[in-house]
């Protein structure tokens, strides 16, 4: 094993000279304090370290600076306290999975690691980074923590935030995320604010009460919004979208919403099911969207006062009266319907509909043929919304343009 191969040569260079070493192997599996000691005198460790899942209650890795590999702690259930006053820098990955008794992680001088997965940590209530200000990516789920202060991350590729019970807040520096934003299950009453951040590729939230995103100005992706709690949501200066949608779906408390500056939506629209949501006045400036518009809720208000293209199909029902709202509506609908063109697939719009909020999947009856003939309807029940909205509103898109 590495570790007893190391001693005897650290023991003749000298302890001052040793301390600067770089120890090189692939993988090295340390069980116990006696083993993780006999690293100090590694400056660098040129590979990955395992710590085994009989180490102890105690581990303390003191010594290495940097181990250009992973740290990995898996199905540990022995392990309560682990920590390194000297790590730095993870060139690989910090993983912690299935460690059911660590309660606390102390790496006050670690400020990178490639990825940070953390899972199935349930006790973990305790947390000291440098703070870590470098990841490309980051999950952080089933923990026991109430804050993530350990984090101070200004651009990363993904962060998942799930199923940490705890969390009641998370307030970031982050400026741009370029792969994913997932963030659901946490707190009951947890608060996000993201305040710098201005470009997002995807994000998926989630069950939460607050969602602050005041600078946003673009979504490459999509975003999607699924059971949240906030009872208002502001974008004020997100102007469109590149390539995907935006959905709110089944969010509750949801009462308002302010879109002043959007104008483009590359993708689909889907709102539905926010049965406290009585207008659909919120999109001033939206021009166009190029995939399809799905409305479903107890709205008794629906305008799009600058909407002059839609690529795929229009579709809007509620279970109070719009019927004014649909007339208004009804003179964009595609030429075949008596428009004026500026919907290109199947215009729909029903009042009265008492099961409107039924009609929750993201698929659109009567898609978007742009002849105005009926296309097949694949409305169904309610599906989880980060799927279906997305792959339904795409699929209706894809059929307008293809036609």
């Amino acid at each position: 094993m590495f570790v007893k191969q190391l001693l005897p040569a650290l023991v003749a260079i000298g302890s001052a000279a040793a301390q600067s070493a770089t120890c090189t192997v692939s993988t090295t599996t340390i069980n116990g304090q006696a083993e993780a000691t006999k690293l100090a005198g590694c400056g660098t460790v040129k590979g990955t370290v395992v710590l085994g899942s009989q180490g102890g209650a105690t581990v303390e890795l003191s010594g290495p600076k940097e181990i250009t590999g992973n740290l990995i702690v898996e199905n540990n259930g022995m392990l309560e306290t682990f920590s390194s006053p000297s790590l730095q820098k993870i060139g690989g990955t910090f993983r912690l999975q299935n460690v059911t008794f660590l309660t606390s992680l102390q790496f006050p001088k670690l400020t990178e690691a490639q990825s940070i997965e953390w899972g199935s940590v349930t006790r973990l209530d305790s947390v000291t980074l440098g703070p870590l200000d470098k990841a490309d990516n980051v999950r952080v789920s089933d923990t026991f923590l109430d804050n993530l202060d350990a984090f101070s991350l200004t651009t990363v590729k993904k962060l998942t935030l799930d199923n940490n019970r705890r969390l009641s807040k998370y307030t970031s520096q982050l400026t741009s995320l370029s792969d994913r934003l997932v963030i659901q299950a946490n707190g009951l009453e947890l608060e996000v604010d993201l305040s710098s951040l201005k470009w997002i590729n995807d994000m998926e939230i989630a069950n939460v009460t607050k969602f602050s995103v005041p600078a946003l100005q673009v979504v490459n992706g999509s975003a999607l919004f699924d059971s949240n709690r906030f009872p208002t949501f502001s974008a004020p200066n997100l102007t469109h979208t590149e390539k995907g949608d935006i959905s709110f779906v089944g969010n509750g408390f949801l009462k308002n919403m302010t879109f002043p500056k959007l104008t483009d939506i590359a993708g689909g629209l889907l709102i539905a099911n926010n049965t406290g949501l009585d207008e659909v006045t919120f999109f001033p400036k939206l021009r166009k969207v190029s995939g399809a518009v799905k409305l479903r809720g107890n709205f008794t208000t629906v305008d799009f006062p600058s909407l002059d293209n839609v690529k795929g199909a229009f579709d809007v029902s509620s279970t109070a009266n719009i019927r004014k709202s649909c007339d208004k509506l009804g003179e964009k609908a595609p030429r075949s319907q008596g428009g004026d063109g500026s919907i290109e697939g199947v215009f729909t719009c029903t009042a009265d509909n008492e099961n409107a909020n039924e009609d929750t999947d993201g698929s659109t009856s009567n898609s978007g043929n742009v002849d105005g003939t009926d296309g097949s309807d694949e409305n169904g029940a309610s599906g989880p919304v980060f799927n279906a909205a997305l792959f339904g509103l795409v699929a209706v898109a894809g059929l307008a343009s293809a036609l």
